[in-house]
């Protein structure tokens, strides 16, 4: 574990802390951690300020969907070849997610069940501005994994707690989309546990059924899920492989 991250979760740490009222765990489980590079550092401290100003500027504007995308574009996950391969099919793939549309799809549909998901937890998609294009078709490991977030919540049958969010994360880390994705888990292991101490054995509980959802199902990452809106729910999860956390 480098010192950069031991650091960053104790800046996250008393951060919660002081938010505990109305802590930022969705905004924390779209963020992923990763290790500096020495290598041209004059050069990569100008282009890290640029982003660290546009970030600042989208978290101004309200628009939560542009924060996370360029919060992960500036903590700068890296992801395997063989990842990035399979997420060329989604490469500058993000379709605006309209809840209202979606509310009135059948019910038992996967666009209907997203929305209600979102609309029970008072929650907006993560939807991504067309000014940030080439962020978007740059960094295609950030866009998906910002963008389908909540669609796992809803495909994993995983709710919005502590222990839910590590449910979903521990997915993720499971399905090998990014090393720092495990590094990740391992902080929000620990920070949770601290914040939630009542939902302990649920977060461990949940963290091992995130990894087995995780290591039995398809690629999840490089699936159009917003292709599929209209399809019964059931059918979506058995296409990829999920038996959902619905006990």
């Amino acid at each position: 574990m480098s010192d950069v991250c031991l650091e960053k979760f104790r800046c996250l740490r008393q951060a919660a802390l002081r938010l505990r009222r109305k802590p930022p765990v969705r905004l924390f489980a779209t963020a992923v951690c990763a290790y500096p590079s020495p290598k041209n550092g004059g050069f990569m401290m100008i282009k890290k300020w640029q982003q660290l100003k546009a970030l600042l500027a989208a978290k101004n504007s309200g628009n939560l969907g542009d924060f996370a995308i360029l919060k992960s574009d500036l903590l700068g996950a890296k992801v395997a070849p063989e990842v990035a391969d399979k997420l060329r099919s989604v490469e500058g793939y993000y379709p605006p997610i309209d809840l209202e549309k979606l509310s009135q799809y059948p019910q038992g549909s996967f666009g209907r069940e997203y929305a209600e998901h979102m609309q029970i937890n008072h929650l907006q998609p993560l939807n991504i501005s067309p000014e940030l294009d080439d962020v978007a078709k740059r960094n295609v490991f950030g866009l998906r994994y910002v963008v389908t977030h909540d669609i796992f919540h809803v495909l994993l049958g995983f709710d919005t707690s502590y222990a839910g969010e590590i449910g979903v994360l521990a997915f993720a880390a499971a399905q090998n989309y990014s090393n720092a994705l495990k590094i990740s888990l391992w902080l929000a292991k620990l920070l949770y546990s601290l914040l939630a101490p009542q939902q302990v054995k649920a977060i461990f509980a949940n963290l091992q059924k995130g990894r087995e959802l995780g290591n039995k199902a398809e690629f999840l990452l490089g699936y159009r899920f917003e292709d599929h809106w209209q399809e019964p729910i059931k059918n979506v999860r058995e296409h990829l492989g999920l038996r959902p956390n619905l006990s």
